[in-house]
């Protein structure tokens, strides 16, 4: 059985984690919550700020990341296209 998760799945649970803490968040909880290396994690959200999903603030104490408008989408279209592949079975959870 093999768990891996894909590459949609992990930007999903990054944005998940952001959108879950009121869309705003410390990167050291989206380490926690997406369950990823931080090497693997600076890498995601870079391409996440790349494509619009993402609004990163840089602060004296550290950074925060938030959702941007297309992260919402993101996040809705998810459910949609996860709702719908459930419906005919065809999820592999």
């Amino acid at each position: 059985m093999n768990n891996k998760r894909t590459h949609i799945e992990v930007m999903h649970d990054i944005l998940g984690a952001v959108k879950n803490r009121n869309g705003k968040i410390k990167p050291t909880h989206i380490l926690y919550k997406s369950n990823l290396s931080h090497q693997m994690m600076t890498s995601y959200l870079k391409e996440l700020i790349e494509k619009d999903l993402l609004f990163e603030q840089r602060l004296e104490n550290g950074r925060t990341y938030s959702l941007a408008p297309k992260g919402y989408q993101f996040l809705e279209r998810y459910a949609l296209i996860n709702d719908f592949t459930s419906s005919f079975g065809l999820n592999s959870n």
